[in-house]
């Protein structure tokens, strides 16, 4: 799936810090004193010029910090998710959580994850604005890109830019990526049926629909993440004031340039997704018949697996 989204990573990368990276003053304060035209008149704009300019495996440049980034995410987020529920009360099949409470559990879940992803989105984003002629640096690959920002800002100030960022968008990201998801299995699920009488179609939905909405809950925290995170002028600064310069200077715009072709990717790459766990899930009913569906029989109450 990385294999195939990443390009489309790697250009709402490039959208969103456009306009600092090619505007860059010699003064270290954070305001701009005009707007520049912006370097790409949109996605296809910038994902042909990137290949004309720097080839095609230009696109893929820091793919395998996300690829291990990944595993990390998804590995603490599924194992934070269930302790939350636990903590939440959930006994399947004497007490379950309602959609709102399993989506709460979602965004706890994302907040935890975020503290264990922010490193690797770091170097994933200042490896993918190598793209652009005005980057701030250059690296030999993701090692010296790691032993770079350590050495020169430290493990906190470096790997762990846009923090508060990350956190703005996991937050409220995986509350709605976990409650839109069971949301639409849940309105689909026959009377008396449960989540086994779906069809793929329905899984393939909601995962569509659950990606747009991860996406689109706060997308300008993502940009103002980008932004801390490649440019060096705003290193040292906060995520309010990154906001409201990116907004004085580029409008909401700016905030959500991006945003289309992101929302166009994570449609079909989380629809996979899920299809494909829900698939899994099938296979391993098959060596054990008690493993619990995501959602319980159309009764008003929902449960998902351990």
């Amino acid at each position: 799936g990385k294999l195939v989204d990443y390009p489309f990573d790697t250009v709402k990368v490039l959208l969103q810090t456009q306009n600092s990276l090619s505007s860059q003053p010699q003064s270290k304060s954070i305001k701009h004193t005009k707007i520049k035209q912006p370097v790409y008149r949109g996605a296809i704009h910038c994902l042909s010029h990137t290949i004309k300019t720097n080839g095609v495996m230009s696109l893929y440049k820091g793919l395998p910090a996300p690829l291990m980034g990944s595993m990390a995410e998804n590995s603490v987020l599924f194992l934070s998710y269930g302790e939350v529920r636990k903590r939440l009360g959930e006994k399947p099949g004497e007490k379950e959580l309602t959609i709102f409470e399993l989506a709460c559990s979602g965004a706890v879940a994302g907040g935890i994850a975020s503290f264990f992803l922010n490193p690797f989105e770091v170097i994933k984003v200042q490896m993918q604005v190598m793209n652009s002629s005005n980057a701030a640096r250059q690296y030999n690959g993701l090692i010296d890109c790691v032993v770079q920002t350590v050495q020169k800002e430290g493990i906190v100030k470096g790997l762990y830019r846009g923090q508060t960022s990350l956190l703005l968008r996991e937050i409220p990201g995986n509350f709605c990526w976990y409650g839109v998801y069971e949301s639409v299995c849940f309105s689909q699920i026959p009377e008396g049926g449960t989540k086994r009488d779906l069809g793929i179609s329905t899984h393939l939905l909601g995962g569509a629909s659950a990606g747009v909405a991860y996406w689109t809950a706060f997308y300008p925290a993502d940009t103002v993440g980008s932004q801390i995170r490649a440019n060096p002028l705003y290193a040292n600064r906060g995520f309010v004031p990154v906001f409201l310069d990116i907004l004085r200077t580029e409008g909401w715009m700016g905030l959500y340039r991006g945003w289309g072709i992101t929302a166009l990717r994570a449609a079909p790459a989380h629809a996979l997704i899920f299809a494909m766990y829900e698939k899994t899930m099938d296979v391993f009913r098959q060596f054990d018949p008690q493993v619990e569906d995501s959602i319980d029989k159309r009764s008003g109450s929902i449960s998902h697996s351990s």
